[in-house]
This record gives C-alpha cells, structure tokens and sequence, in this order.
C-alpha cells in the first residue's frame, strides 16, 4: 500500500485527506496552520503531523505527496516533492506559467516519477460517459465545444474566473478534442477587484477546424456547469447541476439544403438519456493516482495533459491582459 503525505489542510484538503486515508496509507500531514494541524491531529492519529514540508518529504519510507494548498504554491511544492523522489498528484492547475509545468513534466519523466494534476472533472462519470459518446463517433464529426460556468459568487481576489473557473472546462475541452489550440483568444473585465476579471470569455480554434467558446462568471443570477458538444449526426450536453439527467443526447442536426431557398433543413428525433455512474470523482481521482504508482496507466500522459491545459490558460492569459 502507498504510504501518502498531504500538504494543504484548508479548503478542499479535508476530501483529500478522507479519501487517502481508505484508499493509501495516510502518514503526513502538512500545513502551517496550528488549528489545522490540531484538528487533523486528532482526526488521523495515525498521521504524523508537522508545519515543515521539508521534514514530510525527507521521510524515505514516503512515496507519494498531495498538494492542495493555493495555486501560486503549486509550482515550487511540486518541483520540491519530485525532486526529493515523491510522486506528486498536485491540485490544479500545477503552474501558472507554461515554462514552469515543462520543467515539472521533464523532472517526472526523468525520475520516472508520477506528476498528476488535481483535474477532477475529468474522473465525473458523467464526463467520461460524455468523452465515451464523442469517441465512439455516434455524433459524427464533432464541430464545437461550448460550456457555461457561472454562478453568483464565491468572488476571488487572489485568481481570476479563468484560473479559477475556466481551468475545469478547459481541462475537458482538450480531453475530448485531443490537440493544442492554435488560437486562444480570451475578454473580460474586473468589476469587482482590479486587476482580477469577474467575467471571463474565451474563444478557442483548433488544427482540425473544431472551436471551443467558454462563459465564465461571478456575477451571474444562475448557476451553471454545463457543457455541450456538437457533431454533424447528434448533439450531446452534459449539466452537472441535473440530479437525474447528466447527459442528454439530441438527435439533432442540419440535414440538407432546401431546393427553394438555399437553405439548411434539420432534422429532430430521439432524446437519450444515459445511466451514468453515482461514484465520487474524487474518490476515482485518488485511485487513478494510486494506480499510476502501481504502474497502471500511462503516466507520461497525465503529465503532457496537464501540461496542455498550462500552455492554453498561458496563452488565454496574455490575450487577456493585451
């Protein structure tokens, strides 16, 4: 069983930490808050407990180390887990600029080490139901990819929407396509706290002709996670905020010209609603990390994907501030 250290005990380190603890053997834990660690303390006694990344990372019987502390950290917490020999699955996005995940990506697969970014919506079974769909070719080619995350609030200051909000869909988006964008134009406006856009939109264009837009907000009346796929035969949406109905296929598409006006008929038939999966993705995250430490999967590719999203939120970055 892997033994696993987690620095980074606020926001979302709880989950991380109940989820380890089944499925590894939780032995540190980090964060240089007292409370924290007092309160981790208590709840995993089994856990050694410590304000000093250096003291985790310099135990030998430790394989791996969970990052989940703020984003400008991940980088250097990273480049020091692997460079001490850990595997590292690190929350994302794992750097903020793309040169900086490159020398990640090269540390791990010079030290055949694991180095898994934290891109949880990729281990929904209603994304991977959605990335079955578009494989399998029944929508026939895919043109557009589109995906609306809004919501009022939680207003960040540290991270604009497209760090904190685009980094999810953008994250799928280049999953299901498969390529790196070769345009990446972002807008958007800070209302709230200069220098940090409330409002993000982004427009994406590929090598193979497809194009991906994205609306990410704070500042919206509803709340939205949905993201919808376009092909040729059939069009799929997937709504995290559907209870029942995660995915839907439409049976929807242009069909041919009209001999009277030129133009497109569509066609409409059958609505297909599948079974998807109730599993906790991040329970299938953390076994998809402790899988590749086994030696399952590949994980050079983890690695590259990641790096993908990097180069992209980059390149959106400098559109944004130019």
């Amino acid at each position: 069983m892997a033994t696993v250290g987690l620095v980074g005990l606020g926001y979302w380190g709880p989950n991380l930490a109940r989820n380890f603890d089944h499925l590894a053997d939780l032995t540190w834990l980090c964060d240089l808050d007292e409370e924290h660690r007092a309160s981790f303390a208590t709840r995993y006694p089994r856990a050694r407990v410590t304000a000093d990344y250096a003291e985790m990372l310099a135990d030998p019987e430790l394989d791996a180390v969970v990052i989940a502390t703020p984003v400008p950290t991940h980088y250097a917490l990273a480049k020091q887990a692997l460079e001490a020999g850990k595997h590292v699955l690190v929350e994302k996005p794992p750097a903020m600029k793309g040169v900086e995940m490159d020398e990640l990506v090269a540390l791990a697969a010079g030290a055949d080490l694991v180095l898994m970014p934290g891109h949880l919506l990729l281990y929904h079974p209603g994304v991977r139901k959605l990335k079955e769909i578009v494989d399998s070719g029944d929508l026939g080619d895919m043109l557009c990819v589109y995906t609306n995350r809004q919501n009022l609030g939680i207003v960040r200051t540290n991270e604009n929407a497209l760090w904190s909000l685009g980094v999810h869909d953008l994250s799928v988006i280049l999953w299901l396509i498969g390529e790196d964008p070769v345009e990446a134009v972002a807008h958007g406006r800070d209302f709230l706290t200069e220098g940090v856009e409330d409002v993000v939109f982004c427009y994406l264009r590929f090598p193979s002709g497809k194009i991906a837009h994205m609306h990410l907000s704070w500042l919206d009346p509803h709340k939205m996670r949905r993201m919808t796929v376009v092909g040729r035969e059939r069009m799929v949406v997937f709504d995290d905020m559907e209870l029942e109905r995660k995915v839907t296929v439409y049976e929807k598409g242009p069909w041919q010209r009209s001999a009277g006006y030129g133009e497109w008929q569509t066609r409409t038939g059958d609505i297909h609603i599948p079974k998807i999966d109730t599993s906790e993705p991040l329970r299938l995250e953390c076994e998809a990390f402790l899988k590749l430490i086994a030696g399952e999967g590949d994980r050079g590719k983890i690695a590259e994907d990641g790096a993908m999203v990097v180069r992209a939120l980059d390149r959106l970055t400098e559109s944004l501030r130019a």
